[in-house]
């Protein structure tokens, strides 16, 4: 597992998440992106940040090892600890996952591994946050949730495979094993959705926005079976639909997306780019969160949506 967080002394820990940031060569909309980067780290002063995915456009960029660096920088500077997954767009072209994995472990303050080779993707890992007693409080899976699909006959994106599912199931029972036998407090990281962000937008009450449709993957390997079934995980959080913000609750457990944060990609007229916070508390379940806008607005309370048993997401 990564290096061990820590709660702070007054039982808080506070999570940014950015999420596609789709940098380029650094032009003008890329320093609108590190404007907002920096403007949301000084704003919520942050014990961990997370890049969801799609940090470059690495088709768009003339030498995407660099672009890469350039946008990892923003956080490196900040002297935050912070983590980056993989999106679809990161390693498109001639760049591979394990490339940007060896930049960004180069750099100074990366909680990220490069996970397990013999499972599929490139940094999957795990990290744990300290309670005040030196105890696992809560637990944090980071999962490449790929790109495209390159099965026959399956259109769309990529899904999480049968072997990363077994290792989440194992990283899961060897922290309920170390907490006496009881699941701890975690969130789970990803790009690209799961299907069940489609169920819980129309099966039930949802807080936020859709303003496109959700671009999971066609086929359901389980990954959300599992986390119902091992207990402990009460968020995820993804990116990848840069126009949708909400959240919903489905069996338990929160499927939450961030707020698109890079001005370089697709947005829509007056939907303003930001980041998503997280708060946990130690020895409670659960967690809060909001959104910070480019205006440094604080959105804590999303607009309420009732489901549509006729829709289709």
């Amino acid at each position: 597992m990564a290096a061990n967080l820590n709660f702070r002394s007054d039982g808080t820990f506070t999570i940014v998440q950015f999420t596609d940031l789709h940098w380029t060569d650094g032009g003008k909309k890329d320093s609108l992106t590190r404007s907002l980067m920096e403007r949301v780290l000084e704003e919520e002063r942050p014990d961990l940040v997370v890049l969801t995915g799609d940090v470059i456009d690495s088709l768009r960029c003339t030498d995407p090892v660099r672009s890469y660096r350039d946008a990892l920088s923003v956080v490196e500077r900040s002297g935050i600890p912070w983590a980056a997954i993989f999106g679809n767009h990161d390693c498109e072209g001639n760049v591979s996952r394990k490339t940007l994995m060896r930049v960004q472990l180069e750099l100074d303050g990366t909680i990220a591994e490069p996970g397990p080779d013999e499972i599929t993707g490139v940094g999957n890992f795990a990290a744990t946050i300290e309670d005040a007693e030196g105890r696992a409080g809560a637990a944090l899976y980071f999962v490449d949730s790929g790109a495209y699909s390159e099965l026959p006959g399956v259109a769309g994106y990529d899904w999480i495979r049968a072997d990363q599912i077994a290792w989440y199931r194992e990283r899961s029972e060897a922290l309920r094993k170390a907490n006496g036998g009881d699941p701890i407090p975690a969130l789970l990281f990803q790009h690209i959705p799961l299907p069940e962000y489609r169920d819980v937008w129309n099966s039930r009450i949802c807080f936020g926005h859709r303003y496109e449709k959700v671009h999971a993957p066609r086929i359901n390997s389980g990954l959300f079976a599992a986390l119902v079934e091992t207990g402990g995980v009460t968020g995820v959080f993804c990116g990848h639909d840069h126009i949708n913000d909400y959240l919903g609750e489905l069996h338990g457990i929160k499927l939450v997306y961030g707020r698109a944060t890079g001005y370089n990609t697709y947005g829509r007229w007056f939907y303003r780019r930001g980041a998503r916070i997280i708060r946990l508390r130690s020895g409670e379940p659960g967690f809060e969160t909001w959104l910070r806008l480019a205006n440094g607005r604080k959105v804590a309370t999303p607009e309420r949506h009732w489901p549509n048993w006729f829709s289709r997401a």
